[in-house]
């Protein structure tokens, strides 16, 4: 079933000056257009109207749901306990959302869209964007119902296609994303599950994800041109046999979004770059094993000294493992960290940087390869171009993080200006 409804919304540009979504505000004036239930034929969303989910849209049954370059997307009121404004592509549908870089997708908060100066963003106003695919996963079985979603077959992931392909997904923001079924049971801002390598997926930006910014379950889809900003759990996650390619990708932390704790050891649990293979079955095939390629993972400080919720840069655990390149890890209390569950011997690290204020890397099993990399611990990161690394700290962040002379990290001097015209953050 798909409902329709339109009417007209005249608003006016916010003041706040601590949205990240002001340069956007042209939408307001549009009439929305409200959705809700399954797509299940194929459908435009343009960029003339506003367009509002009600609950879980599910894109099925052979449908492709095409998202026209500069379109905005937000979720109806929040109900407690309630998915809404989530966007989901089942394993039987498909997606076309390409963007620009002067007219990206955005979906984010109703609240920067509804013509109030006073009211701002916040995490959990919009749900997320899931999709999900027939690329293999490790779990017994084959596949899995998705993580914040009921168990319905529309809501379920993985197969036998590496090849897999959901469409394409370009030049999209999503903001103040998220939803929380239940402990350790989220929505993410972008979710892909058993996505496969024929999935084009580049140029996206997540910021103030409820849990996750980018959770990869499975699957072998490449990806590239990634920002992270201020997720409350990790910026980027990884499980469930992942082995795709990433290049090109910045995590930015910040202490106003908070950070998460562990359920279990009530350790800090806001990681730059989660990685796990599998939570019961560490061996488990095929393994999470992503190849990443120019990143930038920076930390955060809170009032001057060390957020308690912030984890580690990367953490590998349970049996995961990863190939590192051309990267940089600073501003977290250690850079790279593999749990006593994780034989190191897995992972490799070519020309990259780990910085951590109190430890670089450990490891309990085994021993990394490692080439061309500089591990460090200092109180700030000098060597990095920075005074110190902070989101937060003052004339921060992107513009004093690069110098612009390095061949690595996410803005490495030959290729630089990718972030221009469609990212947006608050400085």
């Amino acid at each position: 079933m798909l409902w329709l409804a339109a009417c007209e919304e005249v608003e006016q540009f916010p003041l706040d000056p601590y949205s990240p979504a002001a340069p956007d505000y042209a939408a307001l004036a549009l009439p929305v257009v409200t959705i809700s239930g399954d797509i299940t034929g194929n459908m435009t969303w343009d960029a003339a109207h506003v367009w509002e989910i009600d609950g879980v849209v599910t894109v099925r049954m052979g449908a492709t749901l095409t998202i026209e370059s500069g379109t905005h997307i937000k979720s109806t009121i929040q109900t407690p306990g309630e998915p809404k404004g989530v966007l989901v592509v089942a394993r039987d549908g498909r997606i076309h959302a390409i963007g620009t870089g002067d007219a990206p997708i955005v979906m984010t908060s109703r609240y920067l869209l509804d013509g109030d100066p006073y009211t701002v963003g916040s995490s959990g106003d919009f749900g997320g964007l899931v999709i999900l695919g027939n690329a293999p996963i490790n779990d017994p079985g084959g596949e899995r119902a998705v993580e914040g979603l009921p168990d319905e077959p529309a809501f379920r992931y993985g197969g036998r296609d590496e090849n897999d392909d959901r469409g394409v997904i370009r030049y999209v923001r999503i903001e103040y994303a998220g939803f929380d079924k239940s402990l350790d049971n989220e929505v993410n801002a972008l979710t892909l599950g058993g996505v496969g390598r024929s999935t084009t997926v580049d140029h996206i930006q997540v910021s103030y994800a409820l849990d996750d910014g980018f959770e990869f379950f499975g699957g072998t889809v490449n990806a590239s041109h990634l920002v992270a900003l201020a997720s409350r759990d990790d910026q980027f996650d990884f499980d469930s046999g992942y082995r795709g390619t990433i290049r090109y990708a910045l995590a930015v932390a910040d202490c106003n979004s908070g950070h998460s704790m562990n359920s279990v050891t009530g350790l800090p649990d806001a990681h730059g770059i989660e990685l796990d293979n599998h939570a019961d079955r560490y061996d488990a095939e095929p393994r999470t094993h992503p190849v990443l390629m120019h990143f930038t993972v920076i930390g955060t400080e809170m009032l001057g000294t060390m957020d308690p919720g912030l984890g580690h840069g990367i953490a590998l655990r349970n049996g995961a493992a990863l190939k590192l390149e051309n990267s940089i890890i600073t501003g977290y209390p250690k850079g790279m960290v593999f749990d006593e569950n994780t034989d190191a011997d897995g992972s490799t690290l070519t020309d990259v940087v780990v910085h951590g204020l109190r430890d670089a890397i450990t490891w309990q099993v085994g021993e990394y390869w490692g080439r061309r990399s500089t591990f460090s611990v200092a109180a700030k990161a000098s060597r990095l171009g920075m005074g110190q690394p902070w989101y937060n700290a003052p004339n921060s962040p992107v513009t004093l993080a690069f110098d612009g002379t390095d061949a690595i990290g996410a803005l490495p001097e030959r290729h630089s200006d990718w972030m221009i015209g469609w990212t947006n953050f608050i400085f």
